[in-house]
This record gives structure tokens, sequence and C-alpha cells, in this order.
């Protein structure tokens, strides 16, 4: 019972110390040989710390720093623990002119802009729809921008959960937390959330949802009208200078995907197959380790 509330307390102090969080996200400069964003690093665990709040402090999801540190309890990883920090993504393969890039396979957000001539990307984990209610894949846009939403509860929901009311109004309670971002299907919102340890796990009603110190930059930038491409792509592959970098992610939803056959599909077609080392591509999809890989010859 007292390991229980210990658990309880760190993570609510974690996610209640929030001026803690309140960096914003590195702007990556990306082209052609330059699809790799971020690198891997390294993290040595101090007193009371969970993986939920390094994830959040270093701008990864839940499912990114546990599939990059497997066997490690989330909750009490342990005084001196290194971990490996999963922040090294490669650019999913999807139009990249200006707007946002939604890949629910890996849960991350990438938002292409372009400031001055320079092309910029922006990435940012994100909370996805449960397994029923999945986040719908297509190309939409930005239909209107909303601070301090009140969350009108679908009429599904409160047949599940009776005890809600027809409308939360905006608040700490709020799961919308205090920006949302509607798109052209009017179902499906980009906004924050009251819950932070959910980014990185599938836990909404299709929305896709953000850390609230992520999603109030996001909110400040994009534009009315920006582009929406909602993809699913578990296996990435790309170019940092003349080295060749994969990412494989575990997709729960697509359970009979085949990561391997894939990703030499995708290397095929961008012209890279035969510069990869088929031992080390054939470790990281067994690894499935949710950041980008060297894998050249």
């Amino acid at each position: 019972m007292k390991n229980t509330i210990r658990l309880i307390m760190i993570i609510i102090f974690a996610f209640l110390y929030v001026p803690g969080f309140a960096a914003g996200a590195e702007a990556f400069h990306y082209g052609k040989q330059n699809e790799v964003l971020g690198r891997v690093s390294r993290y040595t665990v101090s007193n009371n710390e969970s993986l939920y709040e390094i994830a959040r402090w270093y701008k990864t999801g839940f499912n990114e720093i546990v599939a990059a540190n497997p066997g490690v309890d989330p909750y009490v990883p342990g005084k001196g623990r290194t971990l490996i920090l999963p922040t090294a993504w490669v650019l999913p393969d999807s139009n990249r002119d200006n707007g946002i890039v939604i890949n629910v396979s890996e849960m991350r957000l990438y938002y292409f802009y372009r400031q001055q001539g320079i092309r910029l990307v922006k990435t940012y984990p994100i909370g996805i729809g449960d397994e029923g209610a999945d986040t719908p894949e297509g190309k939409f846009k930005v239909t209107e921008k909303i601070v301090h939403p009140s969350w009108y509860v679908p009429a599904s929901i409160r047949k599940e959960k009776p005890e809600l009311p027809e409308v939360v109004l905006p608040g700490p309670n709020n799961p919308m937390g205090d920006y949302a971002m509607r798109l052209s299907l009017r179902t499906v919102l980009i906004h924050g959330t009251d819950v932070p340890w959910g980014i990185g796990k599938r836990v909404s009603h299709g929305c896709i949802r953000l850390y609230p110190e992520d999603i109030k930059e996001l909110f400040h930038s994009v534009p009315l009208g920006t582009k929406v491409t909602i993809i699913k792509q578990p296996v990435k592959a790309g170019l940092s200078g003349n080295r060749v970098y994969v990412e494989v992610n575990e997709d729960t939803e697509q359970k009979t995907f085949d990561y391997l056959g894939e990703l030499r599909n995708l290397l095929k077609r961008k012209g890279l197959i035969d510069r990869i080392n088929p031992t080390t591509l054939k470790a990281a999809v067994r690894k499935k380790s949710g950041y980008a890989v060297d894998v050249s010859m």
C-alpha cells in the first residue's frame, strides 16, 4: 500500500510542477540530405524521477521512452540508472510543405514551416485515439482555433460515463486543456490535456492531445487554414549527410504489419537499399526502439 501511494505521489508531483516544462520545441532545418532530427543521448536518473516526467522534460512520449529502455520500471526506474533518451527522429515520408503531419504509428506530430525562406520543422509527442476510437487518417485543415475551450461531451462518452455533465467548462479538469484547434473533420481536434501522462498513449476518443506547454506553442504558431495530414507509418527511412537511418515504431493497431518487408520497400523507393547493412537493419526491426538508427553499410 505504501509503495502504491508513493508511486501516485511521484506522478502527481511530476505533472503539477508545470513551470519546469516551459521550454519550447527545437526548430530543425531539414532537406533531402538532412532527414534526421536531433540525436540520441543518455540520462542518469535522479531521486524520485519516473519515466513520465523524464519523457515530458525531453519532449518525448511515454511510448518512446519505454521502447528505448525495455525492462525499466516506468514508475521507479532507480536512482543512478542510465537511460537512453530517444530524441532522434526520421522525418515521415509525406508532403513536407508548410503544414502539420501527424504519424499516429509513432504518436508524433511534425509542424513544417518556413522562416525567412528557410525550411524548418518542429516535432511534438502526442496522445491518440484508443482502440475502437482510432484517430482517422486523411487530409484536413485547421478550421477553428479556440482558447479555453468547453468540452461538449459526446453522447457515446456519456453513455459510458453517465456521471459526466453535458458540458465541461474551461478549467483544470477540462480534458481539452487550454487550447484547441478544430479540423475540417469537425469531431477531431488537436488540443491540450489535463492528464499529461497520457501523451504517448492511446487514450483519447480520436482527438490528438499534446502536453500543455506544447499545445500552447503550436496553437500560437499555426494559422487558420493550415493543412493537416494524418498518416500511419510504423517504419521510416532517410539520410543524414551520407548516412542512412531508419526508425521502427511498434504499432499495436497494425497487428500483422510486415516491418522488415515494408522497410525494405521504402529503402528501395528512396534508392537507399544498396547502402544499408542488412544485419543492422534486421536488428533495428527486431528492437523497434522508436528512434533513428544508423544502418549504413
